[in-house]
């Protein structure tokens, strides 16, 4: 496994062992769904996942600070007419199961009459884009930069993000220690430049051309300090 998120857990396991080699770490999968469980059960130590911090589920676990922060927008193929999320009103859109984005599909100051489909995973969700069976996917744009790689005849709607999605690395509330261990790892990281470098290679390349780095998020709690 490969990835911005797999690369942060890396910067976690040098701190922590002297070395990033996978022989450090164990990669457990798990789905959307069972995240929070996975975490309170002890199944994972830390999950990194993008993982939107809110305050539900901060009742059940706990999060580091922010480290990357995502925006949730629009995937549909190129020949659709939604441009914006106020287009979305009659029509079908899908979004995976036990994510923040099926629940802001519903929420006051959307469209009425959104036609929402829940999946196990967002690659489920393409493929019903693929066979017509949804006429858009709703996520976070992170994670649908990565779906339009997969499929060359869609693309993310030319608007901005309609809500803010903060990633935390999630952990236990039972080792308060290892998530201020977990925060001095990552302010570490905001400040040596490997933020950006994981930036630059994992995200820079699939953004329109002329994109820049963005400025690291600031180290801070969603709730608090955090901004939007």
């Amino acid at each position: 496994m490969v990835g911005f998120d797999i690369d942060i857990l890396r910067q976690v396991a040098q701190a922590i062992f002297g070395s990033s080699d996978p022989e450090h770490f164990r990669t457990v999968i798990v789905s959307n769904d069972d995240r929070v469980n996975a975490v309170k059960s002890g199944k994972v130590d830390i999950l990194a996942e993008t993982m939107t911090i809110n305050c539900e589920r901060r009742k059940s676990i706990d999060f580091s600070t922010v480290y990357y922060l995502a925006g949730q927008t629009i995937l549909v193929p190129d020949n659709s007419p939604i441009a914006s999320k106020q287009d979305l009103g009659g029509e079908r859109v899908c979004a995976e199961k036990g994510s923040t984005s099926l629940y802001q599909l519903v929420e006051p100051g959307m469209p009425k009459g959104i036609k929402v489909w829940q999946a196990l995973n967002n690659s489920d969700c393409l493929v019903m884009l693929q066979q017509n069976q949804v006429d858009a996917i709703s996520t976070d744009d992170a994670i649908l930069l990565g779906l339009e790689q997969q499929d060359q005849n869609t693309h993310l709607v030319d608007s901005p993000t309609f809500h803010s999605e903060p990633y935390g690395l999630a952990i236990s509330k039972a080792h308060p220690q290892f998530t201020s261990f977990v925060n001095g790892v990552l302010a570490r990281v905001r400040a040596d430049g490997t933020w950006a470098a994981l930036y630059d290679h994992w995200l820079l390349p699939y953004l329109p051309p002329g994109s820049t780095t963005p400025a690291p998020p600031s180290a801070c709690y969603v709730g608090s300090s955090c901004p939007g």
